[in-house]
């Protein structure tokens, strides 16, 4: 009734079919570990660490996008350069004396719609970086692009690279309207410099006399600068020497009188003076106050305003208007010109910054695009690891496995025989 022996080879028969099942999987699968019940720990970090895979997939996409987008406007940056160096060449050829400021202007003319059309033309995926509207109701002056994602004691991190907009545009089709009203809190005084009445005595032509500025940054520490002047400088001279100074929002003007320097100051430094050698003619000037307002503007590079001194007043320019066309020989316009030259050479400088900052960016994302290969490399390589059969074991178990289940066949088809000899002892 009861065959012990086939039943011992049926339980080693079944154990042996199902080793054998579970590395058939394996190879089928190449998974040692496919689902949670093979090994729920290893399957549970592994399905984490595929989702957090899949994440820096989307990183590696968002990077390139990035990075396509800041090369489009580093073209745009990089093609503003040469022709705004040709329009401050074209600015110094007119202060010689006699030029044709007129042909020279319908040159410029040609350069600022060159500006515009390169700016305007900076497009990449309906993104335009340098040339923006700041009032419009999209508009945001940071720009962000997705950089890594990460995943430490539970908490998921994603990091950004960013880029200030306002550091880099070239046009705003809006001015902004703190601009607006704190423009005109600039303190104004003037200097009236008579060369040939420096000095108390007069006539010696080596009379010299001195005015010392001391500059004051907002909270910061005084600087003297002192200008020398004698019987020989000429007002330009001291206009020079005074835009020398280096004051971001300090300009000079010239009078039409020859004689007189308009200064505005529209920064947030103190000018404080002293002077030798002068009267009310010779070189004095009034101590400058700082702006009552903080006038940076959030206009572009290119349309950003500059303060000059023209016909008898203050107005503005910028790289992407002036006119000098109606330009004389005059002292007052040869100062306003080089006042051009000075906003033109400013806007260069902030230019090729803007253009080193998003290169630098651009050389960044290069080397996280390639950390997140190597990255998403090395997590594949750890779930790997962890649930990847080996494929040689599991061959080599499968020929074991298959010799033991045709052993297993062979010893429960002797175990049955042994039951099938009880029947001749019933044969006559």
């Amino acid at each position: 009734m009861t065959n012990s022996q086939a039943m011992t080879a049926l339980q080693t028969l079944r154990s042996v079919d199902a080793n054998l099942s579970t590395t058939m999987n394996r190879i089928s699968t190449g998974y040692r570990v496919a689902t949670a019940s093979d090994n729920a720990a290893y399957w549970s970090i592994a399905t984490t660490m595929r989702s957090d895979v899949q994440a820096l997939g989307a990183v590696q996409d968002a990077l390139g996008l990035g990075a396509a987008t800041i090369d489009t406007m580093y073209t745009g940056l990089e093609g503003t350069v040469d022709v705004v160096s040709s329009i401050k060449e074209k600015l110094v050829a007119a202060r010689t004396p006699g030029v044709d400021r007129a042909k020279i202007q319908s040159e410029i003319t040609e350069l600022q719609k060159q500006l515009k059309n390169t700016a305007d033309s900076a497009v990449f995926n309906g993104e335009n970086w340098i040339s923006v509207d700041s009032q419009d109701p999209t508009y945001n002056s940071t720009k962000s692009v997705v950089s890594s994602f990460s995943r430490a004691g539970g908490v998921v991190s994603v990091d950004t690279l960013t880029v200030d907009l306002d550091a880099i545009k070239l046009y705003d089709k809006t001015l902004d309207a703190a601009y607006i009203t704190a423009h005109g809190a600039a303190t104004t005084t003037t200097l009236v410099f008579d060369p040939a009445t420096v000095g108390a005595a007069g006539p010696p032509a080596t009379t010299t006399g001195t005015i010392a500025f001391a500059v004051t940054p907002a909270g910061g520490t005084a600087t003297t600068t002192t200008i020398n002047v004698s019987q020989t400088s000429t007002i330009q001279d001291v206009a020079k020497a005074i835009n020398a100074l280096g004051v971001q929002g300090l300009t000079v003007g010239v009078n039409a009188d020859g004689k007189t320097l308009e200064i505005k100051n529209a920064s947030t430094t103190a000018i404080a003076t002293t002077s030798t050698n002068g009267g009310a003619t010779g070189g004095t000037v009034a101590a400058q106050a700082a702006a009552t307002a903080n006038v940076a503007t959030q206009k572009g590079v290119l349309d950003q305003t500059y303060d000059v001194y023209k016909n008898g007043g203050w107005t503005t320019f910028s790289v992407a208007d002036l006119d000098i066309s109606k330009f004389t020989d005059s002292a007052s316009d040869l100062t306003a010109l080089e006042t051009y030259i000075s906003g033109t050479d400013k806007a260069l400088s902030k230019i090729t910054d803007a253009a080193t900052n998003l290169g630098a960016i651009k050389n960044r994302i290069g080397l996280q695009q390639n950390f997140v290969k190597t990255l998403t490399d090395s997590l594949d390589r750890g779930i790997g690891q962890l649930v990847d059969a080996d494929m040689n074991a599991e061959s080599t178990r499968l020929q074991a496995l298959q010799t033991q289940q045709q052993l297993g066949i062979q010893a429960l088809s002797i175990a049955n025989a042994g039951s099938q000899s009880i029947l001749s002892l019933f044969r006559g």
